[in-house]
């Protein structure tokens, strides 16, 4: 569900200038070894990969309310996801699935870009993934609309915090 996030995401960065370029990227079989991102990032030359200013890492949105992974990842994202979870009084959780398989923001870590995997994962929810059950009525969309609300405002203050040195990549599958 990630996925369509994305179009709704651009027309709400496009209404106001900003500092960073940022690329919304759908990539496929993760679950095959990352083919995808690993695919995008080893056709980056290097000077492009030390221009992203950060990689945020959408997977797996409403199945619950807004949880993010903190073993993995750029602390400085992070704190700056829960200092707009709060403001916005928006629910955000921790929730470490990294131990279950990797990401697609794990290509871009590969190569020391500040990443963030923002997520909806459960000890519940999780077996629904790649299951019969993953059908669009798993999603709980007054949650998955909470999510949008607060990555949209996540995204736009990352623009005003984060150095304007290259692009933001946003990521979703």
């Amino acid at each position: 569900m990630s996925v369509t996030l994305l179009p709704s995401l651009y027309w709400s960065l496009k209404a106001f200038p900003r500092r960073h370029t940022f690329r919304f990227v759908g990539f496929t079989d993760e679950e095959k070894g990352l083919v995808g991102s690993q695919f995008f990032v080893n056709n980056m030359r290097r000077e492009e990969i030390k221009k992203i200013s950060a990689m945020v890492n959408l997977d797996s949105l409403g199945a619950s309310s807004t949880k993010v992974e903190s073993d993995r990842g750029a602390k400085s994202l992070l704190n700056a996801l829960g200092i707009v979870a709060q403001t916005l009084k928006l629910p955000l959780a921790i929730v470490n699935v990294h131990e279950v398989g990797r990401s697609d923001s794990d290509s871009f870590q590969d190569r020391k870009v500040p990443t963030i995997a923002i997520h909806s994962l459960t000890n519940e929810t999780f077996p629904i993934l790649h299951s019969r059950r993953d059908q669009i009525d798993a999603v709980h969309l007054s949650e998955y609309y909470d999510t949008y609300l607060l990555i949209r405002a996540y995204l736009a203050y990352l623009d005003q915090i984060l150095d304007p040195v290259g692009d933001a990549a946003g990521k979703s599958r």
